[in-house]
């Protein structure tokens, strides 16, 4: 195991970070320039041909260089769709799951070990919050899964395990890490950011403006019902998540894409999808400002320990069409790699249960 308690993490380190640290070993800042790209496609400066013994002693007595690695893989005999059990340097484990499409691949990444959301529908909070992730951590699940395929990772979807804002400072790191040109350079306009509605973060993302697609899991139309399976919505109800959402519109112009998860007999009547209409309409839209919005339809993902059931084919029609009716884009998502469960949380659910189980 690497000693990650005093060492510095190289792959959370930006270019002229890197520099200044090579500086501060008596080396030439042009050696920042060699390394960052082969660390960003996979390579520990040992490996590295064209960087001396001594160079490399020097950082090795500093840094660390660690990438996730593959514990399970896991991959649909139906779409392709792979799931990955990545072990971190603690042996802490997250997954990533890689989805093909016919534009590239994308790859759906962690923030942390665990949650403390608690949002009653979700996995990956089951356990709670173990830690966050670094941002070279964020980032090592692109470079070990594009290793792992021997393919590129053309789009990045932040909706694992975790809350991405509740580890804002690393997640904004790595985002600025991956849109390096000198690593593996995926445009933000190619990453998308889930969060359950943390609206101190949404303001201060939004002064960043970064051209990334912001999505907002929402689920409910009315505080009632949304308090009783996010429980974030105590601290900032409904009214203050979409004035939020209001906000980051007018600094970023971006669409943001609004999540919906259909559980059966919870949130999934025409009644609700009537109310989320009016409710989206009338918080985002005036006569002078006709705001784009996007609502995700997403059947719920059924859980053991949450008993929460899908809503039938019937009323997820019925509910996308109220919505389309009203003015209100809506898709349904498409469930891919159903045969290998890969909605986020489950994998690493099982392999705990399985270690606690040989205890």
């Amino acid at each position: 195991m690497q000693d990650t308690n005093t060492k510095v993490e190289l792959l959370s380190l930006l270019p002229d970070e890197l520099a200044e640290l090579l500086v501060s070993l008596g080396e030439p800042k042009y050696r920042a320039g060699q390394i960052f790209p082969q660390l960003h496609r996979g390579l520990s400066p040992d490996d590295m041909t064209n960087v001396g013994k001594v160079t490399r002693a020097k950082l090795a007595e500093v840094a660390y260089y660690h990438l996730p690695q593959v514990e399970r893989k896991l991959v649909s005999a139906i779409d392709g769709t792979v799931k990955l059990l990545f072990s971190l340097s603690d042996g802490n484990c997250v997954e990533s799951v890689i989805m093909k499409y016919e534009h590239g691949n994308t790859i759906c990444i962690s923030s942390q070990v665990g949650c403390r959301m608690g949002c009653r529908f979700c996995a990956s909070t089951i356990g709670g919050r173990v830690r966050d992730l670094t941002a070279g951590e964020l980032l090592g699940q692109v470079i070990a899964a594009q290793k792992e395929l021997g393919e590129r990772i053309d789009n990045i979807v932040m909706m694992g395990i975790g809350e991405p804002l509740d580890n804002f400072d690393a997640v904004v790191k790595f985002l600025r890490l991956v849109n390096e040109p000198s690593g593996i350079c995926i445009g933000y306009r190619h990453i998308s950011l889930s969060t359950c509605g943390l609206v101190d973060k949404i303001d201060a993302l939004a002064q960043l403006n970064f051209p990334i697609t912001l999505s907002i899991s929402l689920h409910a139309p009315d505080d009632e019902t949304r308090s009783a399976i996010m429980p974030i919505n105590n601290r900032w109800g409904v009214d203050e998540l979409l004035a939020a959402c209001r906000r980051y519109y007018a600094v970023t112009t971006r669409r943001i894409s609004f999540e919906y998860t259909l559980i059966s007999g919870k949130n999934d009547s025409v009644e609700q999808a009537e109310k989320l209409a009016r409710l989206l309409n009338s918080r985002l839209r005036s006569r002078s400002d006709t705001m784009p919005i996007h609502v995700n339809l997403i059947p719920v993902n059924e859980v053991t320990e949450t008993g929460f059931v899908r809503s039938g084919e019937r009323a997820v029609r019925a509910f996308a069409a109220t919505l389309e009716k009203r003015g209100i884009r809506a898709t349904v998502r498409r469930k891919l790699g159903p045969d290998i469960n890969a909605a986020c949380g489950q994998l690493r659910r099982a392999a705990a249960k399985e270690s606690e189980n040989k205890e």
